[in-house]
């Protein structure tokens, strides 16, 4: 990771910090003290060498409990056992079978990790964009870069808590004796927030990346998750606008062959973290992909298999057939690597093109530009080796097109978690689909452990 990030043998002592910073996440969001063997955030900030070691530490991918904080696949696991993405195997683990089941309590240990990790993520943020916007020692140049990277990625977390939880306390201070006590803001309140740190990203931030690789935030990264707001939004004009953009850079390209999409280096990557860990690599292939002749923790259920059209690629190689005492056992299998692999190895993807097409396409539908929705649609669709799409009301280009989001974004970031709750289909699908659907069981509950700390926060309807 050091050689994507800078060439700088403080690295690890960053990362002491920051592991410092965000070891304490019971409370939302706790400070501990420096203690004498750490240095202390005045130093952390001297330069601009140093700075970027705590920089460093918002970016790596070292599961558990520290760094870029959505890495330990749980967002994966729990939002595809809750839409009609995975079914479990496992008879061991009952509060991931409660997402299955829609039996999701308060006490759900997954759902508690679900709200307690981005705000561990979001304090080394806060504590950055503050430290640098203080600091006399570093430079306009290199406070407008880290203030627009940081924003970026701090309205990541908050769009992925707004859809999890509903409304969520708004932290942007490191002070604990304000942020302990904080109550939920609304969505909408939410929201706003994202999209004003996003507005402030995109004025800040250029086109080139500011390091090898896509590991940190570019101009595009941000016109990304902006279009991918602005959609959930129903900004149809925004959102074509901000997708368009990425598009006509030139900068990306879809890959050929979708085995390669989520290597390192893909052509198709805008943001893509190194996943860098010692004994393996992405915690999703590491959860999907089972040990020789063992049974696979999580299966694609038979809902999805058979939403793939004859002749899918993506049936073929983004899902893997596993033989176990003759019977077949069917998992995801975007990520293929459990270890590191020698010459090339997997990253973790958190935006890409293929993506950035749909976005357009949907928003292209609802404008009523039928052409451009299809042309849209149609690149990703070929891209998985299949014909142009037959599709040519609105409403049935709008079909074919979340239908296509079904079967590209699988197991990626909630994807369809998250459709089938703003296109306002949830209900129907999943009553439909699997016994005890309730629709409140569309946000998950806030945990007994967070409302014992901060008796300012509100469950959510129905827990």
């Amino acid at each position: 990771m050091i050689k994507l990030l800078f060439n700088n043998t403080k690295y690890i002592t960053g990362l002491l910090l920051v592991t410092a910073l965000t070891s304490s996440c019971k409370k939302l969001i706790g400070i501990p003290p420096n203690p004498p063997t750490k240095i202390t955030e005045a130093q952390q900030f001297a330069d601009s060498a140093s700075a970027m070691t705590a920089v460093a530490g918002v970016y790596s991918y070292t599961p558990f409990g520290q760094g870029f904080m959505f890495n330990d696949a749980n967002l994966t696991i729990c939002t595809g056992l809750s839409s009609d993405e995975l079914s479990p195997t496992i008879t061991y683990a009952p509060y991931l079978l409660q997402f299955y089941e829609y039996g999701v309590t308060n006490l759900n240990t997954y759902a508690n990790t679900l709200w307690s990790n981005p705000y561990t993520g979001i304090y080394p943020i806060n504590s950055i964009l503050s430290n640098v916007a203080a600091s006399n020692n570093l430079s306009a140049a290199f406070k407008t870069q880290i203030t627009g990277e940081m924003k970026c990625v701090r309205a990541f977390y908050y769009f992925n808590l707004v859809n999890l939880f509903g409304g969520v306390p708004i932290v942007t201070s490191t002070d604990y004796n304000k942020t302990a006590s904080l109550p939920r803001a609304s969505a909408d309140s939410v929201y706003s927030m994202i999209l004003a740190d996003l507005a402030d990203a995109k004025q800040k931030l250029p086109v080139t990346y500011p390091s090898s690789g896509h590991l940190r935030p570019n101009l595009y990264t941000v016109l990304a998750l902006l279009a991918k707001v602005q959609l959930y939004r129903q900004q149809w004009q925004a959102a074509y606008d901000a997708a368009g953009a990425i598009i006509s850079s030139g900068l990306y390209s879809l890959e050929s062959d979708p085995n390669n999409v989520f290597l390192d280096g893909s052509q198709e990557a805008i943001w893509q973290i190194p996943a860098t860990n010692r004994n393996d690599v992405t915690q999703e292939a590491y959860s999907f992909v089972p040990y020789t002749g063992v049974i696979p923790n999580y299966l694609v259920t038979p809902f999805l298999q058979n939403a793939f059209e004859p002749g899918d690629l993506r049936l073929q190689d983004w899902i893997k057939d596993y033989v176990v005492n003759g019977q077949d056992f069917y998992a995801p299998y975007k990520y293929k690597n459990v270890l590191p692999a020698s010459p090339t190895t997997e990253d973790y993807m958190l935006f890409r093109l293929a993506e950035i097409y749909l976005i357009h396409a949907e928003a292209a539908a609802q404008l009523g530009n039928t052409v451009t929705a299809l042309a849209d649609l149609n690149q990703v669709r070929s891209r998985a080796g299949l014909g142009a799409s037959t599709a040519s009301s609105q409403a049935d280009i709008l079909a074919a097109i979340l239908h296509e989001r079904q079967v590209e974004l699988f197991t990626e970031w909630g994807s369809r978690w998250f459709d089938l709750k703003r296109t306002g289909t949830i209900d129907a699908v999943l009553s439909a689909e699997k016994p005890g659907w309730k629709s409140y069981q569309a946000l998950y509950p806030v945990s007994k452990t967070q409302l014992q700390f901060n008796s300012a926060l509100t469950q959510n309807p129905g827990y």
